[in-house]
Protein backbone atom coordinates (compact mmCIF):
# COMPACT_ATOMS: atom_id res chain seq x y z
CA UNK A 1 0.00 0.00 0.00
CA UNK A 2 1.17 3.71 -1.10
CA UNK A 3 3.00 5.41 2.08
CA UNK A 4 3.11 9.32 0.59
CA UNK A 5 0.04 11.37 -1.01
CA UNK A 6 0.60 14.46 -2.62
CA UNK A 7 -2.32 16.45 -2.65
CA UNK A 8 -2.53 19.35 -4.82
CA UNK A 9 -4.36 22.30 -3.76
CA UNK A 10 -4.95 26.23 -4.60
CA UNK A 11 -2.86 28.67 -2.24
CA UNK A 12 -5.58 30.34 -1.15
CA UNK A 13 -7.05 29.92 2.44
CA UNK A 14 -10.11 28.17 2.03
CA UNK A 15 -8.50 26.21 -0.64
CA UNK A 16 -5.80 24.94 1.57
CA UNK A 17 -8.47 24.28 4.78
CA UNK A 18 -10.39 22.29 2.80
CA UNK A 19 -6.91 20.14 1.44
CA UNK A 20 -5.50 20.10 5.64
CA UNK A 21 -9.52 18.59 6.58
CA UNK A 22 -8.91 15.80 3.74
CA UNK A 23 -5.31 15.36 5.21
CA UNK A 24 -6.10 15.57 8.56
CA UNK A 25 -8.85 12.65 7.69
CA UNK A 26 -6.70 10.84 5.42
CA UNK A 27 -3.84 10.32 7.99
CA UNK A 28 -6.95 9.51 11.02
CA UNK A 29 -7.85 6.16 9.14
CA UNK A 30 -4.18 6.09 7.43
CA UNK A 31 -1.64 6.26 9.99
CA UNK A 32 1.39 5.02 8.34
CA UNK A 33 0.85 7.21 5.17
CA UNK A 34 2.34 10.45 4.90
CA UNK A 35 0.37 13.07 3.39
CA UNK A 36 1.64 15.84 1.92
CA UNK A 37 0.40 19.62 0.36
CA UNK A 38 1.37 20.72 -2.65
CA UNK A 39 0.10 24.74 -3.60
CA UNK A 40 -0.15 25.95 -6.95
CA UNK A 41 -2.22 28.76 -8.76
CA UNK A 42 -5.12 28.60 -11.26
CA UNK A 43 -5.98 31.15 -13.75
CA UNK A 44 -9.01 32.30 -11.80
CA UNK A 45 -6.49 33.18 -9.09
CA UNK A 46 -4.29 34.86 -11.15
CA UNK A 47 -6.33 37.32 -12.83
CA UNK A 48 -8.25 39.02 -10.54
CA UNK A 49 -8.88 42.25 -12.47
CA UNK A 50 -11.95 41.29 -14.34
CA UNK A 51 -14.86 39.47 -13.47
CA UNK A 52 -14.89 35.50 -13.71
CA UNK A 53 -17.44 35.21 -16.51
CA UNK A 54 -15.31 37.83 -18.55
CA UNK A 55 -12.37 35.49 -18.54
CA UNK A 56 -14.27 32.02 -18.86
CA UNK A 57 -16.24 29.93 -16.71
CA UNK A 58 -14.93 26.79 -17.13
CA UNK A 59 -12.04 24.85 -14.95
CA UNK A 60 -11.26 28.37 -13.99
CA UNK A 61 -10.02 27.09 -10.27
CA UNK A 62 -9.37 23.28 -11.37
CA UNK A 63 -6.73 23.01 -14.47
CA UNK A 64 -4.06 23.45 -13.42
CA UNK A 65 -4.29 21.14 -10.53
CA UNK A 66 -5.67 18.52 -12.72
CA UNK A 67 -2.73 19.00 -15.39
CA UNK A 68 -0.42 18.25 -12.61
CA UNK A 69 -2.57 15.22 -11.32
CA UNK A 70 -2.07 14.12 -15.26
CA UNK A 71 1.64 14.49 -15.18
CA UNK A 72 1.86 12.20 -11.86
CA UNK A 73 2.95 15.50 -10.07
CA UNK A 74 0.06 15.02 -7.26
CA UNK A 75 -2.10 12.02 -6.37
CA UNK A 76 -5.15 14.38 -5.15
CA UNK A 77 -6.86 17.04 -5.97
CA UNK A 78 -9.25 19.02 -3.36
CA UNK A 79 -11.90 21.44 -5.02
CA UNK A 80 -15.02 22.79 -3.85
CA UNK A 81 -17.50 20.60 -5.87
CA UNK A 82 -18.98 24.08 -7.43
CA UNK A 83 -15.77 24.99 -8.63
CA UNK A 84 -15.43 21.62 -10.71
CA UNK A 85 -16.78 21.82 -14.47
CA UNK A 86 -19.78 18.83 -15.09
CA UNK A 87 -16.56 17.61 -17.60
CA UNK A 88 -14.05 15.90 -15.58
CA UNK A 89 -10.69 15.37 -18.00
CA UNK A 90 -10.13 11.99 -19.58
CA UNK A 91 -7.95 10.18 -17.00
CA UNK A 92 -9.52 12.08 -13.88
CA UNK A 93 -12.11 10.84 -12.14
CA UNK A 94 -14.22 12.31 -8.96
CA UNK A 95 -13.93 9.80 -6.88
CA UNK A 96 -14.84 10.79 -3.50
CA UNK A 97 -17.68 13.89 -2.66
CA UNK A 98 -18.02 14.84 0.98
CA UNK A 99 -21.11 15.64 2.51
CA UNK A 100 -22.90 18.90 2.58
CA UNK A 101 -21.81 21.27 5.22
CA UNK A 102 -23.94 24.14 4.04
CA UNK A 103 -25.49 25.02 0.64
CA UNK A 104 -26.50 28.69 1.13
CA UNK A 105 -25.03 32.17 0.31
CA UNK A 106 -25.07 34.41 3.45
CA UNK A 107 -25.49 38.46 2.87
CA UNK A 108 -22.66 40.08 5.26
CA UNK A 109 -23.77 43.77 5.96
CA UNK A 110 -22.52 45.06 9.48
CA UNK A 111 -24.95 48.20 8.67
CA UNK A 112 -27.88 46.92 7.35
CA UNK A 113 -28.05 43.47 8.03
CA UNK A 114 -30.53 41.96 5.48
CA UNK A 115 -31.71 42.00 1.95
CA UNK A 116 -34.76 43.25 2.58
CA UNK A 117 -32.76 46.20 5.03
CA UNK A 118 -30.13 47.64 2.61
CA UNK A 119 -31.39 51.13 0.91
CA UNK A 120 -32.39 51.76 -2.54
CA UNK A 121 -28.97 52.14 -4.43
CA UNK A 122 -27.13 49.97 -2.17
CA UNK A 123 -23.85 48.32 -3.34
CA UNK A 124 -23.77 44.84 -3.21
CA UNK A 125 -20.49 42.85 -3.84
CA UNK A 126 -20.56 39.15 -6.15
CA UNK A 127 -18.52 37.29 -8.53
CA UNK A 128 -21.19 35.47 -8.92
CA UNK A 129 -23.54 35.64 -12.04
CA UNK A 130 -26.39 33.00 -10.59
CA UNK A 131 -25.91 35.66 -6.92
CA UNK A 132 -26.30 38.80 -9.06
CA UNK A 133 -29.41 37.48 -11.54
CA UNK A 134 -31.53 36.02 -8.55
CA UNK A 135 -30.51 38.91 -6.14
CA UNK A 136 -31.78 41.54 -8.64
CA UNK A 137 -34.83 39.45 -9.27
CA UNK A 138 -35.84 39.94 -5.10
CA UNK A 139 -34.63 43.64 -5.23
CA UNK A 140 -34.08 45.27 -8.48
CA UNK A 141 -33.16 48.17 -7.57
CA UNK A 142 -29.84 47.83 -5.89
CA UNK A 143 -26.55 48.12 -7.45
CA UNK A 144 -24.74 44.91 -8.75
CA UNK A 145 -20.75 44.97 -8.33
CA UNK A 146 -18.10 42.88 -9.46
CA UNK A 147 -16.05 41.87 -6.10
CA UNK A 148 -13.03 39.50 -6.34
CA UNK A 149 -10.57 37.90 -4.14
CA UNK A 150 -9.97 35.79 -1.40
CA UNK A 151 -12.80 35.91 1.44
CA UNK A 152 -10.45 37.81 3.86
CA UNK A 153 -10.12 40.32 0.83
CA UNK A 154 -13.39 40.68 0.29
CA UNK A 155 -14.39 40.94 3.77
CA UNK A 156 -12.02 44.09 3.71
CA UNK A 157 -13.00 45.65 0.92
CA UNK A 158 -16.35 45.69 2.55
CA UNK A 159 -15.20 46.64 5.38
CA UNK A 160 -13.09 49.48 4.03
CA UNK A 161 -16.77 50.82 2.73
CA UNK A 162 -16.74 49.76 -1.22
CA UNK A 163 -19.57 47.73 -0.61
CA UNK A 164 -22.75 48.58 1.79
CA UNK A 165 -22.93 44.46 1.43
CA UNK A 166 -21.45 41.62 -0.14
CA UNK A 167 -22.85 37.51 -1.04
CA UNK A 168 -20.58 34.90 -0.06
CA UNK A 169 -20.71 31.21 0.75
CA UNK A 170 -22.32 30.25 4.04
CA UNK A 171 -19.81 26.81 4.11
CA UNK A 172 -16.76 29.24 2.91
CA UNK A 173 -17.25 32.03 5.69
CA UNK A 174 -17.66 28.95 8.65
CA UNK A 175 -14.81 27.27 7.50
CA UNK A 176 -12.55 30.23 7.54
CA UNK A 177 -13.98 31.56 10.78
CA UNK A 178 -16.02 34.08 9.91
CA UNK A 179 -19.62 32.52 10.60
CA UNK A 180 -19.86 35.57 13.03
CA UNK A 181 -19.65 37.96 10.24
CA UNK A 182 -22.86 36.27 8.41
CA UNK A 183 -26.20 38.68 8.64
CA UNK A 184 -28.23 36.78 7.01
CA UNK A 185 -28.44 34.00 5.20
CA UNK A 186 -30.24 33.81 1.85
CA UNK A 187 -33.49 32.13 1.71
CA UNK A 188 -33.54 29.28 -0.68
CA UNK A 189 -36.98 30.96 -2.00
CA UNK A 190 -34.54 33.90 -3.17
CA UNK A 191 -31.39 32.65 -4.03
CA UNK A 192 -30.82 28.90 -5.01
CA UNK A 193 -27.46 27.40 -4.68
CA UNK A 194 -24.34 26.67 -7.27
CA UNK A 195 -24.01 22.93 -8.44
CA UNK A 196 -22.54 21.16 -5.22
CA UNK A 197 -22.08 24.17 -3.14
CA UNK A 198 -21.01 23.31 0.15
CA UNK A 199 -18.95 20.22 -0.64
CA UNK A 200 -16.01 19.08 -0.99
CA UNK A 201 -14.49 16.75 -4.45
CA UNK A 202 -11.61 14.51 -4.38
CA UNK A 203 -10.48 13.86 -8.02
CA UNK A 204 -7.72 11.13 -8.96
CA UNK A 205 -6.49 9.28 -11.67
CA UNK A 206 -8.93 6.66 -12.95
CA UNK A 207 -6.01 4.57 -13.20
CA UNK A 208 -4.96 4.52 -9.33
CA UNK A 209 -6.88 2.15 -8.11
CA UNK A 210 -5.34 2.04 -4.64
CA UNK A 211 -6.13 5.79 -4.43
CA UNK A 212 -9.34 5.38 -5.12
CA UNK A 213 -9.95 2.47 -2.83
CA UNK A 214 -8.08 4.12 -0.24
CA UNK A 215 -10.54 7.22 -0.49
CA UNK A 216 -13.46 5.80 -0.42
CA UNK A 217 -14.38 6.60 3.19
CA UNK A 218 -14.85 10.36 2.12
CA UNK A 219 -17.51 9.49 0.20
CA UNK A 220 -21.30 10.60 1.18
CA UNK A 221 -23.79 8.33 -0.52
CA UNK A 222 -26.62 10.68 -0.08
CA UNK A 223 -24.48 14.03 -1.42
CA UNK A 224 -23.28 11.81 -4.10
CA UNK A 225 -26.86 11.51 -5.84
CA UNK A 226 -27.49 15.29 -4.44
CA UNK A 227 -24.34 16.26 -6.32
CA UNK A 228 -25.22 13.55 -9.96
CA UNK A 229 -28.80 15.15 -10.08
CA UNK A 230 -27.47 18.56 -10.17
CA UNK A 231 -24.22 18.62 -12.12
CA UNK A 232 -26.65 16.54 -14.82
CA UNK A 233 -28.72 19.54 -14.42
CA UNK A 234 -25.65 22.08 -15.21
CA UNK A 235 -24.80 19.70 -17.82
CA UNK A 236 -27.70 19.41 -20.05
CA UNK A 237 -28.03 23.73 -19.87
CA UNK A 238 -24.41 23.49 -21.05
CA UNK A 239 -23.55 26.18 -18.15
CA UNK A 240 -20.17 26.77 -16.38
CA UNK A 241 -19.94 27.83 -12.88
CA UNK A 242 -20.71 31.54 -14.47
CA UNK A 243 -24.16 31.76 -15.59
CA UNK A 244 -27.00 32.59 -13.39
CA UNK A 245 -28.22 29.10 -13.00
CA UNK A 246 -28.89 27.46 -9.70
CA UNK A 247 -29.64 24.27 -8.25
CA UNK A 248 -30.75 22.26 -5.14
CA UNK A 249 -31.42 18.93 -4.50
CA UNK A 250 -32.25 17.32 -1.15
CA UNK A 251 -32.80 14.35 0.34
CA UNK A 252 -36.62 13.25 1.44
CA UNK A 253 -38.38 10.72 2.93
CA UNK A 254 -41.56 9.61 1.31
CA UNK A 255 -45.13 8.75 3.04
CA UNK A 256 -44.45 5.03 1.72
CA UNK A 257 -41.04 5.33 3.81
CA UNK A 258 -38.75 5.09 1.11
CA UNK A 259 -35.69 7.68 0.05
CA UNK A 260 -36.74 10.39 -2.56
CA UNK A 261 -35.08 13.09 -4.12
CA UNK A 262 -36.50 16.85 -4.37
CA UNK A 263 -34.63 19.45 -7.22
CA UNK A 264 -35.42 22.68 -7.31
CA UNK A 265 -33.51 24.63 -10.29
CA UNK A 266 -33.74 28.47 -11.80
CA UNK A 267 -32.69 29.84 -15.17
CA UNK A 268 -32.79 33.22 -14.70
CA UNK A 269 -31.73 36.92 -16.90
CA UNK A 270 -28.75 38.31 -15.90
CA UNK A 271 -31.12 41.60 -15.04
CA UNK A 272 -32.98 38.78 -12.82
CA UNK A 273 -36.37 39.93 -14.82
CA UNK A 274 -36.89 36.66 -16.39
CA UNK A 275 -36.84 33.63 -14.45
CA UNK A 276 -37.76 30.19 -15.18
CA UNK A 277 -38.04 27.93 -12.00
CA UNK A 278 -39.39 24.53 -10.77
CA UNK A 279 -39.21 21.60 -8.95
CA UNK A 280 -38.74 17.77 -9.88
CA UNK A 281 -39.47 14.36 -7.29
CA UNK A 282 -38.61 11.20 -8.06
CA UNK A 283 -36.57 8.25 -6.60
CA UNK A 284 -32.79 8.74 -5.46
CA UNK A 285 -31.64 5.80 -8.01
CA UNK A 286 -32.92 7.99 -10.70
CA UNK A 287 -30.46 11.35 -9.61
CA UNK A 288 -29.23 11.73 -13.03
CA UNK A 289 -32.77 11.30 -14.98
CA UNK A 290 -34.05 13.95 -12.18
CA UNK A 291 -31.49 16.67 -13.33
CA UNK A 292 -31.70 16.42 -17.23
CA UNK A 293 -35.41 16.21 -16.91
CA UNK A 294 -35.69 19.22 -14.77
CA UNK A 295 -33.18 20.98 -17.00
CA UNK A 296 -34.97 20.18 -20.21
CA UNK A 297 -38.25 21.54 -18.74
CA UNK A 298 -36.77 24.72 -18.06
CA UNK A 299 -34.86 25.08 -21.25
CA UNK A 300 -38.21 24.56 -23.04
CA UNK A 301 -39.98 27.17 -20.69
CA UNK A 302 -37.76 29.73 -22.00
CA UNK A 303 -34.24 29.40 -20.37
CA UNK A 304 -32.63 28.10 -23.32
CA UNK A 305 -33.09 31.85 -24.79
CA UNK A 306 -31.48 33.03 -21.97
CA UNK A 307 -28.83 30.87 -22.08
CA UNK A 308 -28.34 31.86 -25.63
CA UNK A 309 -28.28 35.61 -24.95
CA UNK A 310 -25.95 34.95 -22.43
CA UNK A 311 -23.65 33.19 -24.66
CA UNK A 312 -23.79 35.92 -27.11
CA UNK A 313 -23.46 38.16 -24.10
CA UNK A 314 -20.23 36.86 -22.89
CA UNK A 315 -18.66 36.30 -26.49
CA UNK A 316 -18.77 39.75 -27.20
CA UNK A 317 -16.93 40.47 -24.02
Amino acid sequence: MKQKLIIGTRSSKLALWQAEYVKSEIEKHFDFIDVELKTMTTKGDKILDAPLAKIGGKGLFTKELEQAMIDGEIDIAVHSLKDMPTAVPKGLVITAITKRLDAGDALVSPKYKTLENLPEGAKVGTSSLRRRAQILAARPDLTMLDLRGNVNTRINKLDNGEYDAIVLAVAGLKRLGFADRITEILPISVCLPAVGQGALAIETRESDIEVRDMLGFLENEEMEQCAAAEREFLSVVEGGCQVPVGVYATPMIAKDGSSILSVEAVIASLDGKRRYRDRMTGSMDDAKKIGAELANKLLDAGGIAIMHEIGLLLDRK
